[in-house]
């Protein structure tokens, strides 16, 4: 009965943060460049149950031997067992806003194991180091550094802060910055070749699980890919099976519900009515 009452708790809270993250997804749903996180359920391993009981042999042959019977798989509950950020590249749309700037990906190679790489803008971490995003959602502040909503710096292919006069400036495909037809910078763009390393935080914002940098993604082997200006890239939710997602959560959680109720039902009889017999 008890054992009950663990493996229907297990369920509900797995539901429980399976609804959170599809909210958290459904939420960002119109934020550039976010990337729809996925949820992994497993169940714990099962319980092998077995019986122990005198054998039916003669009482001369027994001997205070036992044996052992299999009863069968027990199932002990499930759990979330990761989230991991779906890396598939957003819908590019057209905001006519120049410091806007959208990352577009062409060939990025697979590691080993099958994971597709990704590509990211760079931007200067507060802490020290350096974030990553697909937010191209950019603007001047007000000395003329180009930051992201959150006012951290943009930096270039070498790292550095990138600083302009003003908004009329070029932005060509593969990243360079042009301010009356001479070139100022490079938007700094990062390879990672295993995106799921990558530490996902607040406002969209990438940082490695080590602290290092990522390489560069210009000249990498492999990776191909472009810029364009005035356009930004939307996020990768998809809003349909998201909801449809919510909902299955919501019901599977709701059945899991309905049990331990009964679970608690049959165990107050147990303690009040057959307790008296």
């Amino acid at each position: 009965m008890f054992k009950g009452f663990y493996t229907v708790a297990t369920g509900m809270i797995a539901q429980q943060r399976r609804t959170e993250l599809l909210t958290n997804n459904l939420s960002n749903a119109n934020t550039p460049g976010f990337k729809a996180d996925q949820s992994t359920i497993r169940s714990f391993p099962d319980m092998l149950m077995s019986s122990v009981g005198t054998t039916n042999a003669p009482a001369k042959q027994q001997a205070g031997s036992q044996y052992m019977s299999q009863i069968g798989a027990l199932n002990t509950g499930i759990y979330m067992q990761e989230t991991l950020p779906n890396y598939i590249q957003g819908q590019i749309y057209s905001t006519d806003f120049p410091t806007d700037m959208a990352l577009i990906d062409g060939n990025l190679p697979q590691n080993e194991d099958g994971t597709k790489g990704s590509i990211f803008f760079r931007l200067a971490h507060p802490d020290g180091g350096e974030a990553y995003t697909r937010n191209g959602n950019f603007t001047l502040d007000g000395h003329g550094y180009l930051v992201n909503p959150q006012g951290l710096y943009v930096l270039s292919d070498r790292g550095q802060r990138i600083q302009l006069p003003n908004d009329d400036f070029r932005l060509d495909e593969n990243g360079a910055i042009y301010v009356n037809n001479r070139q100022v910078a490079r938007v700094g763009v990062s390879f990672a070749a295993d995106p799921n390393k990558l530490s996902k935080q607040d406002n969209g914002l990438m940082r490695t699980e080590n602290g290092q940098n990522l390489p560069t993604a210009y000249g990498a082997n492999g990776v191909s890919f472009t810029l364009r200006q005035n356009y930004l890239e939307g996020s990768n939710v998809d809003s349909s099976s998201t909801m449809a997602g919510l909902m299955t959560a919501y019901r599977a959680f709701e059945a899991n519900q309905k049990v331990l109720q009964a679970y608690d039902r049959s165990m107050e009889k147990a303690v009040n009515e057959i307790g008296k017999v």
